[in-house]
């Protein structure tokens, strides 16, 4: 039976569960209906916040189980932690081949396993019961990055030729919850938790529109990882204030760079340049984006938002982010991100997986790009650890487990 609507559930009741929760006023086929959180308070508190957005009588379940089995959910975002990943999909599956439920679809937000094994686990996890998938990569749906995108391919790579060089970068002072900044429990530092945006948006960048990513093949891959914020004492003593976690004992890396090296289907070299850092130091979250080729180039930066406001120091107020995720003061000259969800391609992202849901088109991203992404990730701290470039894929890479997801990196 072909439905008109999909009745959407939320794994996890956080920040990230929220930011998709505001995205989908701006879709129109779907309505958010449930979530589940292992924190019951938590989920009454995100199921009263869907619903005095109005995008569906959103309503908190006891379990994973008992959403998957009710009939009016069509349809599972996994926003959860990294490290319950693996025990919320297999409850899923579980419930879906038992009998207890049906799903047209799963969506999984960033990274897609903490491991080369984990992903691919989870893959043949969701394909064993028969779900269609999708993976969460806000930044390919921000407005910037598909318009750009669009038109330096129709009108300077169409005419000059393929684009050689994108560089992504996401910068920030650092994530909201402890077991972000735990890198047994994240699966590392700033590295797992934002590389996965950016290593995705080089090689889309550098791929045709409505050509595969596979069309451009990683070769080589050179990386760096440092903590240059978090484990100086002054700032391990407040992180373990504010988290718990001490990096004076077990450091997670607050930096890291990549450089990915392409083949592109006309056998030429393409290169991708990734940053990341939780030790960056402005307004807020900054995203940013290039691309360049023969005789054009294209940039993005999320903070030149065409819109400022300008604070004296005799203005008081609290601390919040009412003016851009990550925001770092509240006086002088600040840039506003008027709507965050739709700037950062949230709301496209949603939009786009409701209707691949439906039928209505095919999805732009599968966990079979999640999982790659995942080796990229992998390859990169590799890379960081022995302090050489490698060719991709590296060895070992299926079993690879790093310093810092086990405690054991000294920076």
């Amino acid at each position: 039976m072909t439905i008109s609507r999909l009745g959407i559930g939320f794994i996890g009741s956080g920040f990230n569960t929220r930011f998709h929760m505001q995205a989908f006023r701006g879709v129109r086929d779907a309505d958010v209906l449930g979530v589940w959180s292992p924190n019951p308070k938590n989920a009454a508190s995100a199921a009263r916040f869907a619903r005095e957005l109005d995008v569906g009588a959103c309503k908190a379940y006891k379990s994973i189980t008992a959403m998957v089995a009710d009939p009016a959910i069509d349809a599972i975002w996994i926003n959860g932690p990294n490290h319950a990943r693996i025990e919320n999909v297999e409850e899923i599956v579980d419930a879906v081949r038992s009998g207890a439920g049906t799903l047209k679809g799963i969506a999984c937000e960033k990274p897609l396993g903490r491991t080369v094994a984990e992903a691919r686990h989870l893959l043949k996890l969701v394909e064993s019961a028969g779900i269609m998938h999708g993976y969460l990569e806000n930044q390919l749906f921000a407005p910037q990055i598909v318009r750009g995108h669009e038109l330096l391919w129709k009108r300077g790579a169409a005419t000059t030729g393929r684009p050689y060089l994108a560089r992504a970068a996401e910068e920030h002072s650092g994530p909201h919850m402890p077991w972000f900044w735990s890198g047994v429990q994240q699966g590392g530092g700033v590295l797992n938790d934002m590389m996965c945006h950016s290593v995705l948006v080089v090689r889309h960048l550098l791929t045709a529109p409505g050509e595969s990513l596979s069309a451009l093949v990683p070769r080589r891959v050179t990386a760096r990882i440092a903590s240059l914020k978090w484990s100086q004492p002054a700032y391990a003593k407040a992180l373990r204030a504010s988290s718990g976690v001490d990096y004076r004992k077990t450091p997670s890396e607050d930096f890291a760079s990549v450089t990915v090296e392409f083949e592109g289907p006309d056998g030429r070299v393409a290169i991708g340049e990734a940053t990341t850092s939780w030790s960056f130091v402005g307004p807020g979250l900054r995203l940013s984006a290039e691309l360049l080729g023969p005789e054009y180039s294209m940039r993005w930066n999320s903070l030149e938002s065409g819109l400022d406001l300008f604070f004296s120091r005799e203005v008081k107020g609290k601390a919040g982010e009412d003016l851009v995720e990550k925001q770092n003061a509240e006086v002088g000259q600040m840039p506003v991100v008027a709507d965050e969800a739709v700037a950062y391609g949230y709301e496209a992202e949603d939009r786009h997986f409701v209707r691949a849901f439906l039928g209505k088109e095919a999805p732009k991203l599968t966990w079979h790009d999640g999982l790659e992404v995942v080796q990229l990730l992998m390859a990169a701290y590799q890379s960081a650890e022995q302090g050489k470039t490698l060719n991709f894929p590296p060895r070992g890479l299926e079993k690879f487990v790093p310093a810092v997801a086990r405690g054991a990196w000294e920076p």
